[in-house]
């Protein structure tokens, strides 16, 4: 069957197409059905079904003989560390500590907290959760004491995993003080907090409070797995902290495994045993998915890295990792690939690695430009496979399906719905619009299995934000546009689209005449407030290295450019070369920042931001420029 049969199966008759999907999952009471559409338009799946993650994702693996297998692989080029676990290993490691929470009193339904950085013990701390049926709300390590004083407050956690410290390279990032802050800030106090000691820094335990994560396993009696109900939360994960309040976003236990593990070989084409590497964290949804739940339910061997995309030694990590451990699928940020283009332009690291074994790389996170995409697949000569999708929904959206059918790439588009996903372009009223034309992209309920059924006791906020603009669907914030054979373009966030003297023009488009640039390595482009035009576009460059031609020799065939392949409607005229973008933790460029700073408005400083000295080094920039006055 290719892409369309399956895509018109599940059309046809969504219950049965995710009641078979759903046979691939060990169950403790088989779901009678799939859809529970009784409290419309708030559906929920597998909704009397009993089921448990751990089991699906450790022990059923083991208890089919396949304990031997590796089940993670650590890589942690930070501090020289390889570790190989295998799943026998992982059940007994992820029992213990289970037994160990259990015994002091985390049961099902109980929130844990999760802030550690990409080592194994911290798949085993969101497994034990899974085990136990307590909801984990992994922080991304390393966040500062505030927000993560929010999140405690809002999820209520009785217990918060911790490690001493992250590793960054160069620096140590000391969690413990920040966790000892946020509890400090925070109105809920946790009962106990459990720390991993890392032998790079040891931190000091608050008496009465901390326990050891070594000891307080020790003489514990292990956990089985606890049944829950299909749609009992498996996690939290919040999203969006940079304006306002995050939003708890919850994952559902049975929808979640059944989707994921439907994914695995139908978009990522991995068999069980075969070695996935998502290259990214576990603070983030990708994380979740595909390093620690997808790969894990499906059987497959997936890679915990420690480390970034260059300078762990440098711009040949990633295909290191790939032909040293035999990964077959690999999926990352355009932006790694884009800083590993950068130092490498010419590709002289692929040379130096076998790479038989990768078959594909899949990129997500945010928009994929073309020319990323080209550099990476003429570099490596391997279908890159860009694919869409949002911590909201936990699996993508809008994919090519390769494990189905390999259907033809276009450049620029993350190709078409995955079933499940009715995706529509609307105009402001909420009328479908024409092929081609730019709107804002929704998806018509029910949103499929996994995907969020609410947010975390916030359930006005849950139907203000996704549900009101547009009655009848999923408002995905995006904008974009569908051509004639159903392939998807994402061309901005909704708030991206910018209104030059009445023309709605897309930032990502000129985003992608630019990168096409021979000296540009990565760009951005923001609408700044104009007395005339309502808005103009402004970009920002940052250059291949080695380039040393004068900057505004490189601005002025930028503008050119623009001015040629978009027109002079896109009234193109300013732009600044910068070192560096400034972006969240995961990769995405801070887009909205940047326009309060040019247009001189005050803004919060973003919790996800990476480095915030490189806001002062726009708003420099910008001065040269006549804004950010």
């Amino acid at each position: 069957m290719g892409y369309k049969d399956v895509y018109a199966k599940w059309q046809s008759d969504p219950e049965a197409f995710w009641m078979e999907a759903a046979e691939a999952i060990d169950w403790d009471v088989k779901p009678s059905k799939a859809l529970d559409d009784s409290k419309a338009p708030l559906y929920e799946w597998f909704t009397d079904a009993k089921v448990n993650t751990c089991y699906n994702a450790v022990d059923r693996h083991v208890e089919q003989g396949r304990g031997e297998q590796t089940a993670i692989i650590y890589d942690s080029p930070i501090t020289g560390t390889k570790r190989w676990i295998s799943y026998n290993e992982l059940r007994n490691r992820v029992a213990t500590l289970a037994g160990a929470l259990r015994a002091k009193g985390v049961e099902k339904g109980d929130r844990v907290i999760i802030y550690m950085p990409m080592i194994p013990e911290t798949l085993e701390a969101m497994l034990a959760c899974a085990r136990i049926g307590a909801v984990h709300s992994v922080v991304f390590g390393g966040f500062a004491s505030n927000e993560l004083a929010v999140r405690i407050d809002d999820a209520k956690p009785k217990a918060i995993i911790a490690a001493s410290c992250g590793l960054e390279p160069g620096r140590v990032v000391h969690y413990k003080p920040l966790l000892d802050g946020a509890i400090d800030l925070a109105t809920h106090k946790p009962d106990f907090c459990v720390i991993f000691q890392r032998e790079n820094e040891v931190a000091e335990l608050t008496p009465g409070r901390d326990v050891n994560w070594h000891g307080f396993q020790y003489g514990v009696e292990p956990a089985d797995c606890v049944p829950v109900e299909g749609n009992h939360p498996a996690y939290i994960l919040y999203t969006s902290g940079t304006t306002g309040q995050p939003k708890g976003v919850i994952r559902p236990t049975a929808g979640h495994l059944v989707a994921l593990n439907w994914t695995m070989k139908n978009i990522y084409n991995v068999d069980p045993g075969d070695v996935f590497w998502a290259a990214s964290d576990v603070g983030w949804v990708v994380g979740h998915s595909y390093i620690t739940y997808g790969p894990l339910v499906h059987g497959n061997t997936t890679i915990v890295f420690e480390g970034k995309p260059v300078g762990t030694p440098d711009a040949g990590t990633f295909w290191r990792v790939i032909s040293e451990h035999k990964v077959k699928s690999f999926f990352t940020a355009p932006t790694a690939f884009r800083a590993v283009k950068r130092e490498d332009p010419k590709g002289e690291f692929i040379k130096k690695y076998d790479l038989s074994c990768l078959k594909t790389i899949y990129l997500a996170g945010e928009r994929a430009d073309p020319d990323t995409i080209n550099w990476a697949h003429e570099k490596t000569g391997l279908p890159i496979i860009d694919h869409w999708w949002q911590t909201e929904s936990g699996y993508p959206m809008v994919a090519n399906p390769m494990g189905i059918e390999h259907l033809p790439v276009k450049v620029g588009s993350p190709s078409v719905a995955m079933p499940g996903y009715d995706v529509q372009i609307l105009d402001e009223a909420g009328n479908p619009m024409k092929p081609g034309e730019l709107g804002a992209i929704a998806i018509k309920l029910p949103l499929p299995p996994g995907t969020l059924p609410g947010l975390w006791n916030a359930e006005d906020r849950f139907r203000k934000s996704y549900l009101t603009t547009f009655p009848g669907y999923y408002e995905t914030g995006d904008a974009g546009m569908i051509d004639e054979d159903g392939y998807l373009y994402i061309m901005a966030r909704t708030d991206d689209v910018i209104n030059v003297a009445g023309h709605r023009l897309s930032t990502g488009g000129m985003e992608e005449v630019l990168a096409a640039h021979p000296d540009v390595a990565e760009c951005a482009v923001i609408g700044v407030t104009d007395q005339l035009k309502g808005q103009l576009p402004v970009g920002f460059l940052c250059l291949t290295t080695g380039v040393n031609r004068p900057h505004d020799e490189i601005v002025s065939e930028a503008v050119k450019l623009v001015r040629d392949q978009i027109g002079p409607v896109a009234a193109f005229k300013l732009a600044v070369v910068v070192d560096r973008l400034p972006k969240t933790r995961s990769g995405k460029i801070l887009r909205a920042t940047m326009v309060k700073i040019a247009d001189s408005e005050d803004f919060k400083m973003p919790a996800t931001i990476d480095d915030p000295a490189i806001l002062d080094e726009i708003r420099d920039a910008l001065k040269t420029i006549g804004l950010a006055k």
